[in-house]
């Protein structure tokens, strides 16, 4: 029996396939590519670009056009087959996102590295290529990363309160001019009003969140969410009784950390020995 032929004017070649539908789905809303941009938070020229097949975007960019053309899963199942990568995005990471987006308020711990809405573009890039990305996948989750940071810029942002282990804030990045800029952003960023910075100070002692970043999603219908990670895995816990377990864990932490105005003042002290970068 002869093989049975595809009808269809849809590319079969996965990087294409992916533009066509993005360019299919923009001109179905009737948005200008300045117009998705805009209510996406993103620069339009990123889209003009991944409607070309110049890049693909990366997956925090995909999964906010899923949402804003209401097509769940269906632009990020696209940007896997063409990024030949299926494992950059786990099923649990993306309803993380999910919730994310979602939520009232959020709650976290960092015991290495700033949560990534508190993250300049200098040290993203420099945290991401120590995980070994690099060239246009490189610039692709920085920018991505970047875009992240609108959740807690829009008209109703939910409440974020980050505590972060002063192991974080001794762990400069390479350029001091670099550090010093998100030093002073991590600064500005705590005199939002929705926005709390905390320190744990390496005095407080061992505590039960020493080894894994915790992020707790509080959502709409009133449960909470956690999503746990560490170097080599995250994983999304919604299960009651081990989400009340780290929360009991992150209430702790906050009886031992130091106060906001506090940490402002331990982080203003570290900013002040960042030597000057001698090629300024």
């Amino acid at each position: 029996m002869p093989q049975r032929r595809l009808v269809t004017s849809r590319s079969q070649e996965p990087r294409q396939r992916f533009a066509e539908e993005l360019r299919r789905l923009r001109a179905q809303r009737g948005d200008t590519l300045r117009q998705l941009g805009d209510r996406l938070g993103w620069d339009y020229s990123l889209f003009g670009k991944m409607e070309k097949g110049e890049t693909l975007g990366g997956p925090e960019v995909v999964q906010a056009l899923d949402q804003y053309f209401g097509t769940p899963g269906m632009m990020l199942a696209l940007w896997e087959l063409a990024s030949g990568d299926r494992t950059q995005f786990r099923e649990r990471y993306r309803q993380y996102m999910a919730l994310e987006a979602e939520a009232t308020s959020l709650w976290h711990f960092a015991v290495s590295v700033l949560p990534g809405l508190l993250q300049t573009p200098g040290y993203a890039r420099e945290v991401l290529a120590a995980g070994g990305l690099k060239g246009e996948a490189l610039d692709q989750q920085v920018e991505a990363r970047m875009g992240r940071r609108e959740l807690l810029a829009g008209e109703d942002p939910p409440q974020f309160r980050t505590i972060l282990s002063e192991a974080v804030l001794r762990t400069p990045l390479r350029g001091p001019t670099q550090w010093r800029q998100q030093l002073e952003y991590l600064l500005e960023a705590g005199e939002q009003g929705e926005v709390t910075v905390q320190v744990a100070p390496f005095c407080a002692g061992l505590h039960g969140l020493t080894n894994a970043d915790v992020m707790f999603l509080r959502l709409p219908e009133g449960r909470t969410v956690a999503y746990a990670e560490n170097g080599y895995r995250g994983e999304l816990i919604e299960e009651t009784t081990p989400v009340e377990r780290l929360q009991r864990a992150y209430d702790s932490v906050r009886d031992l950390a130091l106060t906001p105005a506090e940490s402002r003042k331990f982080i203003l002290r570290i900013l002040e020995e960042v030597p000057c970068d001698p090629s300024t």
